[in-house]
């Protein structure tokens, strides 16, 4: 795999570009901070990007599965460059609405980026090397995290906020000159137009039945929504930590000590499925998670809060690279475009309802009430899930032996 040309430019690629999204992402709340004073709104702001991606969600995936991979990494790649533009004309202006602008824009590009970079990275490596491929990806993305948030909180000190907008645009820009290196073997759609026929993707729905005919596709697409319950309001939550206890540096600590986590657990996951199957690294850190969630209700100790972000990182670095090396073996390569389409709307749509709420109960309740009643929720879900699971494989079992 490391011989592998395009395993480079894909990691490096998503280092620079890893890189300048934290950069824009503090620069988003440092300019929210300044201009929005209500938790609430910070989200409603934030759901506007996340609202326009899945809105054309469905167009995404046709596009994704009938085009080059490559063509449509190059041209959401371009416009996300250009989406920093509309931030510029935010910042000189102080206009919030250019902010939304910008956000939209982001988003609308990331929505045809992400399912074009999922559908390629099983084009690139062997099968046998996704899982390990996947932990790495999520490692690296995780790493420019760590260092694009430290690297903001010391550039926000020495240069101005539009200064690190730049810097984000250059990171993006490299990412679409690394892009244009990227070789992708698809020759199988290539024979597929040769003879004439229908192309698969005619009509995004042809997904559902596919996704409704795999039972382990369906359940790990369920098991996903947990962890958007920490991730949805996970910077709204460092925001308020912050203000609880007073500390400016415990966003530094926190979001270190998660990403440090993260990555110690994809690294490791690769070991622990030689010998656990997937279903059961999804049902144990699904219910870790919700754990890590009931932590928080010590948020005024800077100690348990670091510690309820390691437990957290450590268990999704288990368990990202797990579900997706599970949805890019089982899922037909022909839909892939529209599989990771719809799992990214998906996962727009509870992102965005987690972000709202989270707005919405940290005005209302706080963070300490708010984040053990969904502990409480994914111990709930994880409990019901595993349930279901284990009925069906009864059923299945019974089916076979007679």
């Amino acid at each position: 795999m490391w011989k592998n040309k395009n395993v480079w430019i894909l990691l490096i690629g998503e280092f620079i570009a890893g890189l300048g999204l934290w950069l824009g992402i503090i620069g988003n709340l440092e300019f929210m901070q300044e201009k929005v004073p209500s938790d609430f709104l910070k989200s409603v702001l934030l759901a506007s990007g996340l609202l326009a991606g899945l809105a054309v969600g469905p167009l995404a995936g046709k596009i994704t599965d009938q085009a080059n991979k490559k063509t449509v990494m190059l041209v959401s790649g371009f416009t996300r460059a250009l989406s920093v533009v509309f931030m510029l004309f935010a910042i000189y202006t102080g206009s919030v609405l250019w902010m939304v602008v910008f956000l939209v824009s982001i988003q609308i590009s990331a929505a045809f980026y992400f399912p074009a970079l999922q559908a390629a990275i099983p084009m690139v490596v062997k099968e046998k090397e996704l899982l390990q491929m996947n932990g790495v990806h999520m490692n690296v993305a995780t790493l420019s995290r760590i260092l694009g948030t430290a690297l903001a909180g010391i550039l926000l000190v020495i240069i101005s906020l539009s200064m690190l907008y730049v810097l984000s645009l250059i990171a993006y820009l490299a990412l679409f000159g690394m892009t244009w290196f990227l070789t992708i073997d698809e020759n199988e759609t290539t024979h597929v137009k040769s003879q004439g026929n229908k192309p698969k993707a005619a009509s995004f729905k042809e997904v559902f039945p596919v996704i409704k005919g795999l039972p382990i596709v369906f359940m790990t697409l369920v098991m996903t929504l947990i962890p958007l319950l920490f991730i949805g309001g996970f910077n709204l939550m460092v925001i308020n930590i912050s203000e609880l206890q007073d500390s400016s540096a415990i966003k530094g600590w926190i979001y270190t000590a998660e990403g440090i986590a993260f990555m110690t657990g994809a690294f490791v996951v690769k070991k622990i499925g030689e010998n656990v199957s997937p279903y059961k690294i999804l049902f144990t850190f699904s219910f870790v998670i919700g754990i890590a969630q009931m932590l928080l209700y010590f948020a005024t100790s800077p100690v348990m809060s670091v510690l309820a972000f390691t437990v957290f990182g450590f268990s999704v670095g288990c368990f990202f690279p797990t579900a997706a090396t599970i949805f890019q073996t089982r899922i037909p390569k022909e839909f892939h475009g529209r599989f990771f389409s719809f799992r990214n709307m998906l996962d727009r749509l509870i992102f965005q309802v987690v972000l709202l709420l989270t707005g919405l109960l940290l005005d209302l309740v706080g963070l300490q009430i708010m984040t053990f009643l969904f502990g409480i929720l994914s111990l709930v879900m994880t409990g019901l899930f595993y349930s279901k699971y284990r009925q069906h494989r009864t059923t299945a079992l019974s089916e076979q032996a007679s």
